[in-house]
């Protein structure tokens, strides 16, 4: 199975979805791929920021050797599914491509958690005091995808 999280700018959100699966499915001992791009190329190149990496360091996952990409056409055939943090960055994803297999493969990461809410998970690089929030929402939503993919 190969999982790529999508935020804006993959520095906050996806970089810590990213940091929290790959622990949950090291701990599972699962043979997956999991990595994390932007919808922008905004910090390409550049690290996660400083508050998702502290923020996953307080829970004992280390996301500093994760960089800033931007996603590309070509990683809607390469992954298995692709996971987006907000409505945006899921309209976004899809209109890489028109076509209705690659699309299928697109989904909020929320709706494995809250299915029918069309819930989002809040940016939180304008609030410092987001991150810890963020972190406990993809915390529940990656439980709730590994219940649903591992059943």
């Amino acid at each position: 199975m190969k999982i790529l999280m999508v935020c804006l700018g993959n520095i906050c959100r996806s970089p810590l979805a990213e940091g929290i699966l790959k622990s949950k499915i090291q701990q599972q001992k699962l043979d997956w791929t999991v990595s994390s791009a932007g919808t922008g190329a905004y910090h390409a190149g550049d690290l996660p920021d400083p508050r998702s990496i502290a923020t996953a360091l307080d829970h004992g996952i280390d996301i500093r050797d994760q960089r800033a990409q931007q996603i590309q056409r070509k990683d809607l055939e390469d992954y298995d599914l692709i996971l987006t943090m907000d409505r945006s960055n899921y309209q976004n994803v899809l209109k890489l491509s028109n076509e209705a297999q690659l699309q299928k493969k697109v989904v909020p990461i929320l709706d494995f958690a809250y299915p029918e809410e069309q819930r989002e998970v809040p940016d939180p690089y304008w609030d410092d005091n987001g991150f810890t929030k963020v972190y406990k929402i993809l915390d529940h939503a990656t439980d709730a995808l590994l219940h649903q993919l591992l059943k």
